[in-house]
């Protein structure tokens, strides 16, 4: 590993040097182009690497799919909707299990983008692995260098009985035109994820001056849905800080009501195809409430982008396939530094990175980030994150931490995700990244070893593999797993 770090970090260093000077040749005479292939290249075989060897077909299904437990879950989690019910939340998901837990049936479908970033923020390396029964060795995507995009997949909208029952197959296309596409893959829903278009959106309207967020907002749904709660009066930055940072539902339909009031979610989704990032969608939801979330998708490499644009990098991030120039400018300066300082402020650090579960020994350690202090008491180290009671002093990890995650979690019954942005912190390996995973191993996915999690407690979510994976990661580009 020390080998690819030189390797990735020589390449990084000549790309950036030509990059800088304005020439079209690194230090060693090879075109620039040339070399962010090459890093690219060797990026993309470790990610897939790193992710094959979780061996994620090792964990345990609490609803296999037999007839019985496809109709129990079809009827529990319903053809649209995801979020409409608050019955099947963590305090009970594992004492509804099924009655014989079984290994998992097939390989899962999980799609995960690294992009390195050079010291100004700007893409140097990237790539992205898709895992599925398909592909169960992983199968990198051709990636375009200057779109940091691909026309290679064909991508399907996710259904959880497609894929218990269909060997992963979806049936429903995302991006029209790619029938012919050699990559066939179903997108795991990307769970609370999704809150990042939702809040990209928010900002858009808030530069145009159409959204003022110290401005109080009404929610009023007009009818009532049981994930989104009732009415509730509160400043616009209000909602969107507890919708990133403590991933609240309520606070999210707020918003997506509001995006609705001013008819303003086609204009969001337009905004995603007119800067390159085809895949992200929010459709479908009920402008009555701002609930029914099903009909959102989001890529890997495509969120990545998104999150490339909030971080801020100087110049032409990407170019669109239409030829249009992707710069930072996409959102002010001022949306931007909200965007990622609330993002830098997540309370749900327990999938890639796992400090919400400090010195035990389940979950393992994952990406080596700090802790944000907001939620720590400083009495004994422990966290609350709204109603999430953590346990675990995290002062240690803190102390030991590497790097700072700027990110977003999800989780619903068939679905892990996570997506943000990773720096180092002074004195640590230097690395500058952004990382994304979907996968469909969910709540309903658990670890054979899973111990017990202490009453009271705020239980894990998800299989520790993720954390795992976070971490073998962040040693890829740091050099040091």
């Amino acid at each position: 590993m020390k080998t690819l770090k030189r390797g990735l970090l020589t390449a990084t260093a000549l790309l950036t040097a030509s990059a800088l000077a304005g020439g079209l040749t690194s230090a060693t005479g090879a075109p620039a182009s040339t070399v962010e292939a090459d890093a690219s290249k060797r990026l993309a075989e470790a990610l897939r690497q790193a992710i094959v060897a979780q061996d994620f077909k090792d964990v345990v299904d609490l609803t296999p799919p037999d007839l019985s437990a496809a109709v129990a879950r079809s009827s529990r989690t319903g053809a649209a909707e995801k979020y409409d019910s608050t019955e099947w939340g963590p305090a009970t998901r594992f004492s509804t299990a099924a009655a014989e837990p079984r290994p998992l049936h097939q390989t899962p479908n999980l799609d995960a983008a690294v992009i390195e970033l050079d010291d100004q923020g700007r893409p140097v390396a990237m790539a992205d692995v898709l895992l599925s029964p398909q592909h169960p060795q992983g199968v990198v995507v051709p990636l375009d260098r200057r779109g940091l995009s691909t026309d290679k997949v064909r991508y399907r909208w996710w259904d959880d009985t497609e894929w218990d029952v269909n060997g992963g197959r979806g049936s429903r296309d995302v991006l029209a035109g790619r029938e012919n596409a050699p990559i066939d893959f179903s997108s795991p829903y990307p769970g609370s994820v999704l809150k990042l278009m939702v809040g990209f959106g928010v900002l858009r309207l808030a530069d145009q001056g159409r959204v003022n967020l110290d401005a109080e907002y009404s929610y009023q749904p007009v009818t009532l849905n049981p994930a989104c709660g009732g009415p509730t009066a509160k400043p616009v930055r209000q909602y969107f800080d507890a919708m990133l940072t403590m991933s609240d539902n309520g606070s999210t339909c707020a918003l997506i009501k509001m995006l609705h009031d001013l008819r303003a979610i086609d204009a969001m989704n337009a905004s995603f195809v007119e800067l390159g990032m085809p895949t992200l969608m929010v459709t479908g939801t009920n402008p009555d409430n701002g609930g029914r979330w099903i009909g959102s998708n989001m890529s890997s490499i495509d969120t990545a982008k998104l999150l490339l644009l909030v971080n801020g990098g100087p110049g032409t991030l990407w170019t669109t396939p239409a030829g249009k120039p992707v710069t930072r400018d996409a959102l002010s300066a001022a949306s931007r530094a909200l965007f990622l300082r609330t993002l830098g402020e997540q309370g749900h650090n327990e999938m890639l990175s796992t400090t919400n579960w400090c010195g035990r020994e389940y979950p393992q350690q994952g990406i080596p980030q700090v802790t944000p202090k907001r939620w720590v008491d400083p009495a004994d180290g422990t966290m609350t994150v709204g109603g999430a009671v953590y346990d675990r002093d995290v002062r240690p990890c803190d102390a030991a931490a590497e790097v700072t995650f700027a990110h977003k979690t999800g989780w619903v019954d068939t679905t892990g995700s996570d997506a943000g942005i990773v720096r180092s912190i002074q004195g640590a390996d230097k690395r500058n990244y952004v990382v994304v995973v979907f996968c469909n191993l969910g709540t309903d996915y658990v670890d054979h070893h899973r111990p017990a999690d202490p009453e009271g407690v705020f239980p894990v979510l998800y299989t520790e593999k993720y954390a795992a994976l976070g971490k073998a990661i962040d040693g890829i580009v740091a050099g040091l797993r």
